[in-house]
């Protein structure tokens, strides 16, 4: 189970005002978590900051734009 009590989320600031985003927060170990952000007390999934950073740089990249 992760204790996410004291972790700093942070979403994009063009996320919608009801709720509709992802929230990232920075871990101790190098981890990254993420959850739903309509759901802040459910799962928490966890990846590293190459994962994320390997997302990200697709997501820059456009290889996800079909599934928005």
């Amino acid at each position: 189970m992760i204790e996410n009590d004291g972790l700093q989320w942070r979403k994009a600031a063009a996320s919608s005002g009801n709720g509709t985003c992802v929230e990232l927060a920075a871990g101790q170990t190098g981890v990254v978590y993420m959850r739903d952000s309509k759901d802040p007390q459910g799962a928490v999934l966890t990846f590293t900051r190459n994962e994320i950073a390997a997302f990200l740089d697709g997501a820059k990249g456009g290889e996800f734009d079909d599934l928005a």
